[in-house]
């Protein structure tokens, strides 16, 4: 006699959250923090319900909507390593299709630009840069991720520096100080990104793909990240201090000395202890964002 099999089967996620979770909601913070710190570097801001507004609109832009496509891009074109590190993901489990990407995509890009050119035609040109830059970052015949350092590099500067000036744009024209900043600590995110490479270095070395700790191997590279770091958080130090801003860079010099015991965590095995260091050295780090944001108010 034939049975029938009663076990419930688990209900698949809805079309919205498969699509939310190609954005990678976690990728999310850090262009949204940036785009708030060039926002807060022009000294323009205030406590109106405008000013908010367009703060609010500008992070949304440049997280969930820029950021967010970006991610969909790169997991498309990396289902091939995705299916060696992380089998489990939307795309190579199946359980988004082709045809769900493709509009992900067309939407978010849709969105992204429609912000950019209401906060003002300099920010749209900062919108379709980034999207260029995401584009090359992931997908043939550039593919930049391919190389740790074009790779990190397009997506430091698209993340940091691209979203640090987009939310000063916002605001005001540009000024040499917020420039430099942003320059700065895109040069110090180069650094962090070579940090999430850690969960990858075999599928990555499998898949042609050289990222810094490929290249340089575990132990070499986490003394490269924590050097690009302090590299960028002492010239920005040096800035405010340069600058008249001698309150700000004593913070900054404070942040820097607060994450030294956490680099020397980090350095003492980087395979097993680059997840703490990504949680807590590296939020110290943003926060010195927004303290060189505070500083820079003063000279807009």
């Amino acid at each position: 006699m034939a049975t029938t099999d009663t076990r419930i089967q688990p209900e698949q996620p809805s079309m919205l959250a498969r699509s939310i979770a190609l954005m990678k909601p976690v990728t999310w913070f850090a262009p949204t923090w940036a785009f708030l710190c060039g926002a807060i570097a022009t000294g323009q801001t205030g406590w109106t319900l405008q000013d908010a507004f367009i703060i609010a609109l500008g992070m949304v832009m440049a997280g969930p909507v820029l950021c967010g496509v970006s991610q969909v891009i790169n997991d498309y074109f990396d289902q091939d390593v995705d299916a060696i590190n992380e089998p489990d993901r939307v795309i190579p489990s199946g359980m988004v299709t082709t045809r769900q990407v493709t509009v992900t995509i067309l939407v978010l890009m849709t969105i992204g630009f429609g912000i950019g050119l209401y906060l003002g035609r300099g920010v749209s040109l900062l919108v379709v840069v980034g999207l260029f830059a995401a584009i090359a970052y992931s997908a043939p015949p550039i593919r930049a991720k391919r190389n740790g350092w074009a790779g990190n590099a397009l997506v430091a500067v698209s993340y940091e520096g691209l979203a640090w000036l987009a939310g000063h744009l916002a605001f005001a024209a540009l000024n040499p100080y917020s420039i430099i900043i942003a320059a700065l600590y895109s040069l110090g995110t180069h650094g962090i990104m070579s940090i999430n490479d850690y969960k990858g270095i075999e599928g990555d070395r499998a898949s042609g793909i050289h990222t810094i700790p490929v290249l340089y191997g575990a132990e070499r590279a986490s003394w490269m990240i924590v050097a690009t770091m302090n590299i960028a958080q002492v010239g920005v130090m040096a800035c405010l201090f340069l600058w008249g801003q001698w309150i700000a860079a004593l913070a900054i010099l404070g942040f820097i000395v607060v994450q030294l015991p956490l680099q020397r965590h980090f350095l003492k095995n980087p395979t097993e202890n680059y997840l703490k260091f990504s949680a807590f050295g590296v939020t110290i780090f943003v926060w010195g964002m927004l303290v060189a944001a505070i500083g820079l108010r003063a000279l807009g």
